[in-house]
């Protein structure tokens, strides 16, 4: 009795504590089980500690164990009046103690230059250091555009360097890679025009699948209606079914007539795509060739410009509108339960929102993050801001052991009880 006690702690601790390991959790759907998290802070109240960082990036921590793992930018377009000289730009990885944020190791990076020009919408956007890290437990993945994606050891040891393509773009590049088994697969859009899968261990390429047009967005691994694995990604003019394992297109279907910058979610072989501003649909999963009439559930003329939705108990969230309003859609009918300006004014929101102990949190670039209770009503919890740190936030927070893991351009917070 006394072990079946110890081994039911044990489980129980694992599954409250999981690593948050890639873009919006080990899942990729901004979705966390934890428990305890906090629907108020500022620079006193609910903070476990606060690191500096080397520079700004809207890419997002990652957590494995005790350590933290995050990137930067440092050296170019920090200033949109003097944004300095490109063969000074270097990216950094660092690696941060969970317990303390303090660095246990960093890592420099000299980019392949020219990259793209920086100008005064990339002080409103994301910067050089977009795109999410993700980790297998035993080493660390990091893109960086057309400076390749890098494999690291978990003490910051080059493993190796693969080239995805060349290619830049005025709005610079912001998708994350994603595992699947063997493979590192990444949204080279801006690079090269493809999604490329890389074996994970040599960095070799597997295989590339052409066609992905204007998607800034990561793609997702879910389970089709038949319950197989399948590869969705949203890009523009059509949502694309893909097979994971060897990259060939199973399906498709029409999607968002713009550029796309919000991830799919998906559940029970149902896939949820919005982007541009005009539109979101749900469309079963499975099926060959173009399943657009037949497997459309519902479509909505209302979109997300780029924060990836959230999908919780039934309910898709979604910000529409450059000044933060929230949307809330009954999965199963596409109607929507509400519409609501947060107010205060958000400004720009650019960071995917998370679900987690029964809110939603949004994060503004300049007012705060914004807690609401997840639920068909809509209630505004908390707005929360820093009184000494009025740095921009573009990325989305990760929830790790009961902590919110909260970064901007000058530092990481952890946020919640000691």
């Amino acid at each position: 009795m006394y072990r079946f006690a110890i081994l039911l702690l044990i489980l129980t601790v694992t599954a409250t504590a999981a690593d948050w390991t890639r873009f919006r959790g080990p899942d990729g759907q901004g979705v966390s089980k934890d428990t305890g998290l906090p629907a108020e802070w500022s620079s006193t109240k609910n903070i476990v500690w606060k690191a500096k960082l080397p520079g700004p990036g809207a890419s997002s921590p990652i957590t494995l164990g005790k350590r933290i793992y995050i990137t930067a930018y440092t050296g170019y377009g920090l200033d949109s009046k003097e944004p300095g000289k490109q063969e000074d730009l270097r990216r950094h990885v660092l690696c941060l103690d969970r317990a303390d944020g303090k660095t246990v190791w960093a890592k420099e990076f000299k980019p392949q230059l020219p990259e793209h020009v920086y100008n005064r919408h990339e002080s409103d956007y994301h910067g050089y250091a977009a795109s999410t890290p993700i980790t297998d437990g035993k080493h660390l993945y990091v893109f960086f555009g057309k400076s390749g994606v890098y494999c690291l050891d978990l003490d910051g040891n080059e493993v190796w360097n693969s080239s995805v393509g060349k290619g830049i773009n005025g709005w610079g590049s912001g998708a994350s890679p994603i595992l699947y088994k063997n493979l590192l697969i990444v949204n080279a859009s801006i690079e090269s025009g493809a999604l490329v899968a890389l074996d994970k261990t040599s960095g070799k390429e597997v295989w590339r699948t052409p066609g992905m047009s204007s998607a800034w967005n990561t793609p997702i691994i879910t389970l089709n209606q038949a319950k197989d694995d399948e590869l969705v990604i949203s890009v523009n003019n059509k949502v694309l079914g893909l097979d994971p394992t060897t990259g060939k297109e199973r399906w498709k279907a029409d999607g968002v007539k713009s550029y796309v910058i919000p991830s799919v979610v998906a559940q029970d072989g149902v896939a949820y795509v919005t982007g541009g501003g005009s539109l979101t649909t749900a469309l079963k999963t499975g099926g060959s060739g173009d399943v657009t009439k037949t497997h459309q559930l519902w479509k909505a003329t209302k979109g997300s410009n780029a924060s990836s939705p959230v999908l919780h108990e039934g309910y898709l969230y979604f910000i529409s509108g450059n000044g933060g309003t929230l949307n809330c859609q009954d999965i199963k009918t596409g109607e929507f339960a509400y519409t609501e300006r947060l107010k205060p004014d958000t400004g720009f929101l650019w960071a995917s929102p998370i679900a987690a102990d029964g809110k939603l949190y949004l994060v503004s670039q300049f007012k705060g993050t914004y807690v609401v209770a997840a639920g068909p009503k809509f209630k505004l919890l908390a707005v929360n801001t820093f009184d000494d740190d009025k740095s921009r936030s573009n990325a989305s927070i990760a929830v790790s052991d009961g902590q919110l893991l909260f970064r901007n351009d000058a530092h990481l917070y952890c946020i919640g009880k000691k």
